[in-house]
């Protein structure tokens, strides 16, 4: 067969212009990665924003579910996701079972508000007395003697409390039961700071934050603890807690601020003073997210690095937006050196 020069030439293109439209398009899938976590359910409504923003800005998908501080822990453990959400630092026997290492990231704080549903009655306030007793199953009607006294003129109800709680292993419930631990011995001794507790008395459980929300607002005469974007975005009346100071305060985000002003970080990001801080709102947290010391992907384990300084720096701008206080710069800072120095790639 004859195969002239033109024809060698025109070949020739094709198979150039083939071959950079396929290293093109490598490289394309190479630039584009996704990662998968899942965890805590009190920061979802600001990740989700976070992960949309990442995306429009540098390509990348990042998926999240909110399983509960508890179960992305398992998972991280279990190594079936790239990073994990959690309100609760990991205990000693969980890190200890993380293979391949773990970081923590704090990415924000917020309000855990006490959400109630009691008709007719607004701007309910619960002291460091009653606030414990009410979840110890000690304190068991609305026109308790104890509430009343810190209400009055309130008509408040002749009606059974339903304490509604997480029903699922929770950094909304570890934050929660931090601060009851800290302003009650009682509540300290019978059921202390944890995820998943033994509640005394009755409960009603409700799986995260939706799910507690849902049944103080389907049920008259509960109340239950909820992130506080939960009850605004509900609808839902949240009292107002006596804090370290005796003033009675709402969960807003700038009494959040206020109380987290004076959080301490120590050097592995978990926090020395939130459980009870001296002014502000008291019930107030910080989230995290757990980074693995050692990815098996190159390109995983720079993009992780890529989402951490993002969210320490531009994604931050977002956290008012949704009622999280911010980290502070310094803070943020360090843990994004953290992460750019700790995060490595196995076997290398």
């Amino acid at each position: 067969m004859t195969f002239s020069t033109t024809n060698w030439r025109r070949a020739m293109t094709i198979s150039v212009a083939t071959f950079a439209l396929s290293v093109s398009s490598l490289g394309a899938i190479a630039q584009a990665l996704t990662l998968n976590g899942a965890g805590a359910s009190f920061p979802k409504p600001l990740y989700d924003r976070y992960f949309s923003e990442f995306k429009k800005q540098k390509n990348h998908q990042v998926n999240y579910e909110a399983i509960g501080s508890g179960g992305g822990i398992k998972q991280f453990i279990a190594d079936t996701v790239d990073f994990a959400g959690s309100d609760a630092p990991p205990k000693p026997a969980e890190i200890a079972k993380m293979k391949h290492g773990m970081l923590l990231v704090p990415t924000a704080g917020g309000a855990v508000a006490v959400a109630y549903n009691l008709p007719g009655v607004s701007d309910l306030k619960l002291s460091r007395e009653t606030l414990p007793a009410i979840f110890m199953g000690k304190i068991t009607r609305w026109n308790d003697a104890k509430i009343a006294a810190q209400n009055p003129g309130v008509n408040l109800p002749d009606r059974p409390i339903r304490v509604a709680v997480r029903s699922d292993g929770s950094g909304t419930t570890f934050i929660f039961t931090s601060h009851l631990s800290a302003i009650n011995s009682e509540f300290a001794d019978k059921v202390g700071a944890n995820k998943a507790p033994t509640w005394p008395g009755t409960t009603v459980g409700g799986a995260k934050n939706a799910g507690v929300a849902a049944v103080v607002q389907q049920n008259e005469g509960a109340i239950g603890y909820v992130e506080a974007d939960y009850a605004t975005q509900n609808k839902l009346s949240t009292a107002m807690i006596e804090n370290k100071a005796g003033s009675f305060v709402a969960p807003t985000l700038a009494d959040a601020n206020k109380a987290l002003e004076g959080v301490e970080f120590n050097n592995d990001f978990t926090t020395k003073n939130s459980q009870d801080p001296s002014d502000g709102y008291p019930i107030v947290g910080v989230t995290w997210l757990l980074v693995k010391k050692q990815y098996g992907d190159a390109e995983k384990a720079a993009v992780m690095k890529e989402l951490v300084e993002w969210i320490l720096t531009d994604g931050q701008d977002i956290n008012g937006e949704l009622q999280y206080t911010e980290i502070p710069n310094t803070v943020a800072q360090r843990a994004i050196s953290s992460i750019k120095e700790g995060v490595s790639v196995a076997g290398r």
